[in-house]
């Protein structure tokens, strides 16, 4: 049938019968807010998703995240001091454990995750240890990596979030918690998207940069093989990151794969919308439900993002 008696306008008539058809739907039940939890707070005006929260900040704005009814938060840490391997990932009274054994017992039915990662604790900003060639060591940074998961699981967190991008750590993270859930970073490109996410989170590295471990923009079915690879090991979530630049490889991973799925709509992202905004040139909330509607429709289950507790207060 062809016009006209096909209208496909006439189920877009009404906001009522748009609702009642739409595919794809958006939900604060999504949606995952990253936090960053340091020694001393530090506000950020400019882009308020990615502030500084001390231990008893973090408690307070946990509470009124769960007022609002998101479920989930991801916790990054800035340690009071760095080292060359990173020690404050892992050790007991670590800023993220501190973090977790005073949100777990009051916020039971909040999903606390944790970023597994060395970059924010290391004083050379790399994502595992270097050695003494100047080259980030893969098994090395693997072994720590798997103390700071199990450090985080005895302090509290309900999931850990492996984001180093080293080969093999989510089989040894699995082999050393065999009951916790896992969400790999499997595709996580080296992206001109983090620059916000490093300056609050003090991890930019001090030489190079991180193209030797994280991957290539141009690399689709590299990333199909990541994903397959962490599956193989024991992940329960595949993440693409970042999101809107990489929708191709979000589908592309999502046709593959029946895991559920995530997306991180990372900082640079959030950043963008965020001075388009304040210029006057979009309209924010319009812009960013757009955004996270096109995650979710290119086939993301969940999506980590800065606008969680905005989209929760507009609801």
């Amino acid at each position: 049938m062809s016009f006209p008696a096909t209208r496909l306008r006439r189920l877009r008539r009404t906001g009522a019968l748009r609702d009642l058809t739409r595919e794809t739907t958006l939900s604060v039940d999504d949606l995952v807010l990253p936090l960053f939890v340091a020694p001393e707070a530090l506000p950020n005006e400019r882009l308020p998703g990615l502030q500084r929260h001390a231990v008893d900040g973090v408690v307070r704005e946990v509470e009124e995240l769960v007022r609002l009814g998101v479920p989930a938060v991801i916790l990054f840490g800035l340690p009071e001091e760095k080292d060359e391997e990173g020690s404050g990932a892992w050790i007991e009274d670590g800023i993220v454990q501190r973090a977790l054994r005073a949100l777990r017992p009051r916020f039971p039915e909040l999903v606390l995750m944790t970023d597994v990662c060395l970059c924010e604790y290391t004083s050379h900003g790399h994502c595992g240890v270097v050695d003494a060639d100047g080259h980030v060591s893969n098994d090395a940074s693997v072994d720590l990596l798997v103390r700071t998961a199990v450090s985080h699981v005895d302090a509290g967190a309900d999931v850990v979030c492996p984001s180093d991008m080293m080969d093999g750590r989510i089989g040894a993270v699995r082999e050393a918690l065999p009951e916790t859930p896992i969400v790999a970073y499997s595709a996580k490109y080296a992206s001109s998207f983090y620059g916000p996410f490093r300056d609050v989170a003090d991890s930019a590295p001090s030489f190079g940069d991180r193209r030797g471990y994280q991957m290539d923009p141009g690399n689709v079915r590299e990333a199909l093989r990541e994903c397959e690879l962490d599956a193989a090991e024991g992940a329960d979530v595949l993440m693409v990151k970042p999101a809107l630049p990489y929708l191709d490889v979000l589908r592309a991973v999502r046709d593959r794969f029946d895991l559920p799925l995530a997306a991180y709509n990372v900082s640079g992202e959030y950043a963008m919308v965020k001075a388009a905004a304040a210029a006057g040139d979009l309209d924010e909330r319009a812009a960013a439900v757009e955004s996270l509607t096109s995650i979710r429709r290119a086939g993301a289950d969940l999506i980590f993002t800065y606008w969680a507790k905005e989209f929760a207060s507009w609801l």
